[in-house]
């Protein structure tokens, strides 16, 4: 997915900053004791205009092949290190983990994730602790990923009998890969009570577009006038209050009907968000879970789509060049088939592979 880092309302944007710094005296300073080498920075700017013209990790590889595996990068107010060896970055997030476990803040983070309460962007503290405690005992035990085993051999049956049916068309493997990850997530976290599945999936998809890319607001987070003026903090607000909705909406449902599974079937029916609203409901917490706890965990603003594209262009970079959003249905069942072997360990009993081959 290519990412447009200087697109004409952030160059005017820019401009207007420049302009605005020239009148008011505005200067962003840091101090250049013990940092690691870089390019020449601009003022104000920095070094944003060294990433301009190319896709992002191109441009920084072609920096590091010049300044080296430890770089700084001054991107606006923002103080950046950049690491480009597998050595060192095992140091930092491997040996020295526990300093370096702070996350970002951004944004779109503190705005969709409740002021960064999920797992992702929450602060390297207690709360975090507990959370980890929660996906570990819970959400992620092998037990319960075992017990979503359906919905995973489902949705994938799904997604195989649409590429068959397009045989002889191009497809677009990103939006397939999107989607499936989406649903699997969905039914996995809501069941089947979430009535608007389709719309919250567009939303989720908006959410990582959103999060992703270059960001005036992340750049220059002191000047919140600039996150309106930029458009960036009205766009999220309008974001998060439709997906707060919706989630207000499915957890709702979940607690008007947890007392009749709970007589019936007890915990043999839950899905993430039973599972969140039990532990909410216990007593004796050391940090109780709030409603908006819930909706922070359960928000799944994920990229772990990208992640299958690169295992598809991998099966199938033996055949030449590659591009994700235009790919055959045949040599995309090829890839499944090389998918799940490495995955699984066995070919999916209910498909036929020749046949759709």
């Amino acid at each position: 997915m290519e990412i447009s880092l200087l697109s004409f309302p952030t160059l005017i944007t820019i401009l207007l900053l420049l302009f605005t710094a020239l009148i008011l005296g505005t200067k962003f300073r840091i101090s250049n004791q013990n940092l690691p080498p870089g390019p020449p920075k601009l003022p104000i700017l920095g070094n944003i205009h060294h990433l301009a013209g190319s896709l992002p990790h191109q441009r920084l590889r072609d920096l590091a092949n010049k300044y080296g595996d430890l770089m700084h990068l001054q991107l606006g107010e923002v103080s950046t290190i950049i690491v480009s060896s597998p050595e060192t970055a095992k140091q930092i997030m491997q040996t020295h983990d526990v300093i370096f476990a702070q996350r970002p803040k951004s944004l779109a983070g503190a705005i969709l994730t409740y002021n960064h309460r999920d797992i992702s962007l929450a602060p390297y503290d207690a709360y975090w602790r507990h959370l980890r405690k929660i996906c570990t005992s819970e959400l992620f035990s092998a037990k319960r990923v075992q017990s979503f085993r359906f919905i995973r051999e489902e949705e994938v049956s799904k997604m195989i009998e649409s590429i068959s049916a397009k045989a002889g068309e191009v497809i677009n493997l990103s939006e397939m890969i999107f989607a499936l990850t989406s649903f699997i997530v969905c039914r996995a976290a809501f069941g089947e009570q979430c009535k608007d599945q389709r719309e919250f999936i567009s939303a989720v998809k908006e959410a990582v577009e959103v999060t992703g890319g270059f960001s005036v607001a992340d750049t220059f987070p002191s000047l919140r006038w600039l996150h309106v003026l930029s458009g960036e903090r009205p766009k999220i607000e309008r974001l998060h209050k439709r997906v707060d909705m919706m989630l207000e909406a499915i957890i709702g449902v979940h607690k008007a009907s947890r007392v009749g599974k709970e007589i019936c079937d007890g915990e043999a029916e839950e899905d993430l968000v039973d599972v969140l609203l039990r532990i909410q409901e216990q007593s004796g917490l050391d940090l109780p879970l709030t409603t908006e706890h819930v909706k922070a965990v359960i928000w799944p603003v994920e990229t772990s789509h990208l992640t299958k594209l690169w295992m598809f262009r991998g099966s199938l970079s033996c055949q030449g060049e590659v591009y994700l959003d235009c790919i055959t249905p045949a040599r995309l069942l090829l890839s499944l088939v090389l998918c799940s072997r490495s995955c699984s360990g066995s070919y999916p009993s209910q498909i036929t592979w020749t046949e759709n081959l």
